[in-house]
């Protein structure tokens, strides 16, 4: 097969399974595409020629997934077209990734579906490898796909990579159909229709009613970055929606609203809110007297958005840190590498306890896992959503519903220039403020109890998904018999 023609119809596949991968309706029916692509994977002649197919088709997957980084990047360097281009090696890289998986699973496979199930398999232990190490970047999980379907229910069983083995081992049986192997297809139709079923028959649960004033800004994040809008301006105008308060609500202002702990006193209380705390991320309750004890330190910084790998701190710099402060310094930025906070304890306040993490820890199912274990009763998100551009935003407030079905928890969500919700233990969204400057009365119960997920986390969806190389041996197998 011509070389530009494998590199093509890999690029096309790849965008089209991101298009059905965005959230949408028909995003559940990912697990058709995702069956494409692994077959036109599968099916290069030898280890390295698979290891293309997967490199340009999964590129081409990223590019499209997360073109919002392309607007970033062209918005931050303000050299517009060409600014996009900057992102074009992080795409390269994560078709790399896929190419070196595609390369290891198929190394001692010959038979076209025995390779097929070995990949449904590495794709999903991919995906978890993903969210592990400082340059962690879990976006755009096949989990995610099935949000607009009942299944999703069972993230509190196996949490979003369950989900993604669910969405690759059905795409593998469907490539099983045309071999008329019939075992796994019949298989995951009966786990389809018991998760139907469990995800038809789940009822939100009652707790104790509280209620919160939810903010949503609308202030250019680059201008605040820059210093162009200073903290001054945005505090007046947060105390001014703020106003807004009723008797019994506890105020919740997105990340960095407060831009340093002393500004706290100024902050109407009680009220649960970002602040900066010198170079780090943090959520603290103030109670009109004092901080709370405890103080939520983001867990994952952003890589090369917040975390800058060799950057080193000022006061034990990196060997890195001299290139990144000069570009900083053409970009009219100041420069500050973060450190992960260690601290997964929920915030107490007004007689309830809130698990609450800052917006990138959101797509992390483990962050929120520890909190529900450690005994949060409501979840709680703030964020700046104002670098994203188009669908960044939505996937981003997607990932983070899921990760309310999965500890069986209500969300609360406050964030500048993104999506403030509320949203309820089944993922239900039950009120959205996603434009212009508002508040939303929240209204929600406290909840108790450890679902099976955040008993076991993802122990359960990776042998799962081990599981799945089993019958890629006994294919391969076959084959060879066949051969003989």
């Amino acid at each position: 097969m011509p070389a530009l023609f494998t590199v093509l119809l890999s690029l096309l596949l790849g965008a089209a399974l991101a298009l059905c991968g965005l959230p949408q309706p028909w995003s559940a029916l990912t697990p058709l595409p995702l069956a494409a692509v692994l077959y036109w994977i599968a099916g290069g002649p030898r280890p390295r020629q698979v290891a293309g197919r997967a490199f340009w088709t999964m590129s081409a997957y990223f590019a499209v997934q997360l073109w919002w980084l392309a607007r970033f990047a062209a918005d931050l360097s303000g050299l517009g077209t060409g600014g996009e281009l900057l992102m074009i090696p992080l795409y390269l890289i994560e078709g790399g990734f896929w190419a070196v998986m595609a390369a290891l699973c198929v190394w001692r496979l010959r038979d076209r579906l025995a390779r097929v199930l070995a990949l449904a398999g590495g794709w999903v232990v991919l995906e978890w490898l993903r969210t592990l190490g400082p340059l962690a970047f879990p976006w755009s999980g096949m989990g995610y796909t099935l949000l607009p379907s009942p299944l999703v229910q069972t993230a509190d069983l196996w949490g979003a990579l369950g989900l993604s083995v669910l969405v690759s081992a059905t795409a593998a049986a469907v490539v099983a159909m045309l071999y008329r192997r019939w075992r796994l297809p019949l298989g995951m139709a009966l786990i389809w229709l018991l998760g139907l079923g469990y995800g038809l028959s789940r009822m939100p649960a009652a707790g104790p009613q509280q209620r919160a004033l939810l903010v949503r800004t609308n202030f250019d994040s680059f201008g605040k970055a820059s210093g162009s809008v200073g903290p001054e301006e945005q505090m007046q105008r947060l105390l001014q929606l703020s106003s807004a308060r009723q008797p019994g609500e506890l105020t919740i202002w997105s990340e960095t609203a407060v831009s340093d702990p002393s500004l706290l006193p100024l902050t109407p209380a009680p009220g649960i809110y970002g602040v900066r705390d010198r170079n780090q991320n943090t959520v603290q309750t103030w109670n009109g007297l004092s901080q709370g004890p405890v103080i939520y330190q983001k867990l994952k910084p952003v890589p090369f958005g917040e975390y800058y790998l060799f950057a080193g701190t000022e006061q034990r710099p990196g060997p890195l840190r001299p290139i990144y402060l000069q570009i900083f310094r053409l970009l009219n930025l100041g420069f500050a590498n973060e450190l992960s906070g260690g601290v997964t304890s929920p915030l107490e306040i007004e007689g309830g306890r809130y698990g609450a993490y800052v917006c990138y820890d959101s797509i992390f199912s483990w962050v929120t896992r520890q909190l529900a274990r450690n005994g949060a009763e409501v979840l709680v998100n703030v964020s700046n959503d104002g670098w994203y551009r188009g669908w960044g935003v939505v996937q981003h407030f997607q990932m983070g519903r899921v990760r309310a079905i999965e500890t069986r928890r209500w969300m609360l969500r406050s964030v500048n220039a993104g999506i403030v919700a509320v949203v309820d233990d089944l993922g239900h969204t039950r009120q959205q403020l996603s434009a212009g400057e508002g508040v939303l009365h929240a209204r929600y119960p406290l909840l108790e109890g450890q679902t099976v997920y955040v008993r076991l986390g993802d122990a359960p969806a990776l042998i799962l998904a081990l599981l799945l190389f089993l019958p890629a041996i006994r294919a391969e197998r076959r084959a060879r018999w066949q051969r003989l």
